[in-house]
């Protein structure tokens, strides 16, 4: 089945010349000949440069908890196409998958259309089945001419983290914060917004400037909900409904604490009658892949004994902020191990990395619009202690390890994929 699932994702990559051309006209045709599913749907839109999957695992956690029945779509995958069609709260299976996949291809009758729209479409027609599920939708590169955006009515949309990315997109002299929100928010459904934390007070004045007009009843973090760090392994969250007192999450990073308030904040403006012990035990039983993801277990943990292993896919200066900001708070040698695509901002991205012990490239395999390790050793070599090796194992052997010693393993999510698959 697997084969017959690949051969058919190979075929649809070809359906159109780009990766990807931004339009909503041709999944507005296809969708139109599959009766307009996403007209069909309940859905929570999210929006953003970071934080999004985050912010969606832990509103699935959540409604999980409480008995409510989520679908889910995102991208990219980290390991498993499955992993972006998520139905009554499980990934769908390769054979259910496939079947979808080659139902809509043939009703899409060879037209051009780019993966992710056809994927898009694959979605909104199996998420039409389920009536009453929640549908928690990410939305993919910007937001207006993303596939996504062709809902008519959505339940609520939220707006994570947004920091520059994706600028080969974008004109030069188009390359900016202001822009990229106007990207993402000015075609924001007129029902419920919620704005999480920005990393600028710019960028909060921007998408309040961009929404402005929007009708919608309208939540931000620090005026209309927030959190508090506590003590003894409790944080406090607060909005008009009330304050928490909540366990610390399953998962690593002071960053999260905001990702999980904003999926609170939505969750009690939506008013699932959802239960205070539904969001004490749901943010205790995230599940997240490659967000400061450590590997306890497997092939490259043994390498290391009893040294740490963390993966985390951010790729932008901001994901680069937060991943340091956890970082400096861990008393131990620190060692990065790099891979990146060939349109990030790398001098940017390591520039926020701080008391790192030794810093090593290495190739994405498999992608060829990555950049070679060489090539980004070079870049990097003004910081001391770089060195560039082939692959995972290789820089994993290399690097000089003391007891308690971290490795952790950034700057892209396709290499998140990779080592969590080699693991």
């Amino acid at each position: 089945m697997k084969m017959k699932l690949q051969k058919i994702l190979s075929r649809l990559q070809k359906l159109h010349p780009k990766e990807i051309d931004l339009s909503l006209n041709r999944i507005k045709t296809l969708c139109e000949k599959l009766d307009n599913p996403q007209d069909k749907i309940k859905a929570i839109s999210v929006v953003g440069t970071n934080g999004k999957q985050s912010t969606i695992n832990a509103i699935l956690s959540i409604l999980k908890e409480a008995n409510i029945k989520c679908n889910v779509y995102s991208s990219p995958h980290i390991q498993r196409i499955n992993e972006r069609f998520i139905f009554n709260n499980q990934e769908l299976e390769d054979e259910k998958l496939a079947d979808i996949f080659e139902e809509v291809e043939k009703i899409n009758d060879n037209q051009q259309i780019t993966f992710f729209e056809i994927l898009s479409a694959c979605y909104f027609y199996k998420a039409a089945q389920y009536t009453n599920n929640i549908n928690l939708i990410e939305a993919g590169l910007f937001h207006r001419f993303d596939a996504t955006n062709i809902l008519k009515s959505n339940l609520a949309s939220i707006v994570c983290s947004i920091s520059k990315d994706h600028l080969d997109w974008l004109p030069k002299d188009q390359q900016t914060i202001e822009k990229i929100v106007f990207e993402k928010t000015s075609s924001l459904l007129n029902s419920n917004i919620i704005v999480s934390k920005q990393n600028s007070i710019n960028t909060t004045k921007y998408i309040k400037k961009t929404i402005l007009k929007n009708s919608s009843k309208k939540l931000f973090f620090n005026e209309d909900f927030s959190y508090s760090s506590g003590e003894n392994g409790f944080f406090y969250y607060e909005d008009k409904f009330g304050g928490l007192k909540l366990p610390m999450p399953n998962i690593l990073g002071q960053f999260q604490l905001e990702n999980i308030s904003t999926a609170i904040a939505t969750l009690r403006l939506l008013d699932f009658n959802i239960k205070d012990d539904d969001i004490k035990n749901g943010i205790t039983k995230i599940e997240s892949i490659a967000r400061l993801q450590e590997i306890k277990s497997g092939k490259l943990k043994e390498l290391l004994k009893n040294n740490r292993l963390i993966i985390d896919g951010s790729h932008n200066e901001d994901g680069a902020r937060v991943l340091n900001e956890y970082l400096q708070t861990l008393d131990c040698n620190k060692h990065v191990v790099i891979g990146m695509m060939a349109n990030k901002d790398h001098e940017k991205y390591i520039s926020y990395f701080k008391d790192i012990s030794s810093l090593t490239t290495i190739d994405i395999p498999g992608q060829p619009n990555s950049i070679s390790g060489k090539d980004l050793r070079e870049k990097f070599k003004n910081i001391s202690n770089v060195q560039y090796k082939e692959s995972i194992e290789q820089a994993i052997k290399s690097i000089p390890l003391k007891e308690n010693d971290l490795i952790i393993i950034t700057g892209s999510l396709y290499l998140a994929g990779e080592m969590l698959n080699l693991n």
